[in-house]
């Protein structure tokens, strides 16, 4: 089964539990029984829609019955809400995040999360509507970023790989490269959204001369190929994405999950659906 979540608080489970069945007395079943195609374990994993949830769907209604599992899918759009609802164990499972920006949430919220292997890697890109081409690009030009501090300096280092940038170091961000002509030589200016608001801001301004954009928002605009201009490299790439839970909480259901998300089928699948290179497998 697949929904849409567009926001989940800590405490949401207590609500699904008294909204759930009526608010009969009956248990849910939970990833932590034993299952098989009669009586299949449920699993509730949250995804950001495109490609997680739909890798997850492809998995539910081919893979997922003959392995004893139920997928409950729950999209959702941001990048906080995933790892809230896991903490508080609305959901068994969520499917968005790459390692760096696992440690960077396990940092700073507290989280105590273990991860799966790389599903996939999404590509950071860079497209533009103004310049056909990086040795195009003029002084001065507006730069439009992702506000997360880890996505963001991913997205600078795809500025530095195309030459636009130069000795990034860990902690820049665009607020330390405004003013630094050493490593900001075009003396780009930037511009910082949420993630999933860059590519209607990018579609929308004019004043955007270029934008980093996060591989599963480039799907879900149906962004022009033509606009790309730079492209960080999939091989070898860290920032691949997993199946994260609760430390300690790896049940049976997860387990089967993690061992179909890794499946000949589902590499076969991500080639097969994103033939443009957007989405890449990372296995």
């Amino acid at each position: 089964m697949r929904k849409k979540l567009a926001l989940a608080l800590t405490g949401v489970a207590t609500l699904f539990a008294l909204t759930a069945c009526g608010g009969g007395n009956a248990a849910a079943p939970s990833a932590s029984q034993s299952g098989d195609a009669a009586a299949p374990i449920v699993v509730k994993v949250g995804a950001s829609p495109i490609p997680h949830a739909q890798i997850l769907e492809y998995i539910d209604e081919n893979l997922a019955a003959k392995a004893g599992i139920d997928l409950d899918i729950t999209e959702i759009d941001d990048y906080q809400t995933p790892n809230i609802a896991l903490a508080d164990k609305t959901l068994d499972a969520n499917f968005f995040q790459t390692q760096a920006y696992l440690d960077d949430q396990m940092k700073t919220k507290g989280y105590k999360f273990e991860p799966g292997a790389g599903v996939h890697v999404e590509p950071l890109t860079a497209f533009s509507k103004q310049f056909k081409d990086v040795a195009s690009v003029t002084e001065g030009t507006t730069v439009l970023l992702n506000n997360d501090p880890v996505n963001q300096l991913r997205g600078l280092r795809v500025l530095e790989t195309a030459g636009l940038l130069t000795g990034l170091e860990e902690g820049d961000s665009a607020l330390t490269l405004t003013d630094n002509a050493t490593k900001n030589p075009k003396k780009l200016t930037f511009q910082e959204v949420n993630s999933e608001q860059v590519p209607k801001f990018y579609q929308e301004d004019p004043k955007i001369g270029l934008a980093i954009i996060n591989g599963n928002y480039i799907v879900a605009a149906k962004l022009n190929p033509e606009e790309i201009i730079a492209q960080e490299a999939a091989v070898n790439n860290p920032n691949a994405n997993f199946l994260t839970w609760r430390a300690g909480e790896k049940t049976e259901g997860i387990t089967k999950l993690e061992e179909l998300l890794h499946s000949d089928e589902v590499r076969d699948y991500i080639k097969s659906t994103w033939t443009d290179g957007s989405v890449l497998p990372a296995f």
